[in-house]
């Protein structure tokens, strides 16, 4: 693909959260997908999981809302999540069988490799944000995906 083929993916910005009450317990996830002008929110629950869990299903559900090959700005406050992408932890695993550095397998291996498999349709740059401070988009989501949690309580 030549450098103008590249730049001519759209760019989204997504902010996504993840919470938990207990760990693990019920959980919600949420994320805001933004494309110029358009914002779209989703949202979902989960009865039982973690909050890892919750952070990583909030980045593949907001990925797997568009709909075509995007370059993607993908904000999260979980450093579990940038920094597996950032730091090269998933290569790492798939070459050792999914075996962290322990000799332990890899704990949500299935989130993982969605995750991956989204990766590989769109050029992501993970960014982490600092969690409940001013950021604007990483504050809505955290009170969406917490509103999930208590909706059902």
């Amino acid at each position: 693909m030549t450098r103008k083929q590249e730049n001519a993916k759209p760019t989204v910005v997504i902010y996504t959260d993840g919470a938990c009450s207990g760990n693990p317990g019920p959980g919600g996830w949420a994320a805001v997908l933004r494309y110029g002008d358009y914002v779209k929110e989703i949202s979902g629950y989960d009865p039982n999981t973690t909050n890892n869990r919750m952070e990583m299903t909030a980045a593949l559900m907001a990925l797997r809302e568009l709909n075509q090959p995007c370059r993607v700005l993908l904000h999260s406050d979980s450093a579990y999540l940038v920094n597996a992408f950032r730091h090269k932890w998933l290569d790492k695993w798939q070459k050792n069988d999914w075996k962290n550095s322990a000799g332990n397998d890899v704990i949500n291996q299935d989130l993982w490799k969605a995750l991956l498999k989204e990766s590989e349709r769109h050029d992501i740059e993970w960014v982490k944000v600092k969690g409940h401070a001013d950021d604007e988009d990483n504050i809505r989501c955290d009170k969406m995906a917490v509103e999930e949690i208590k909706r059902r309580q």
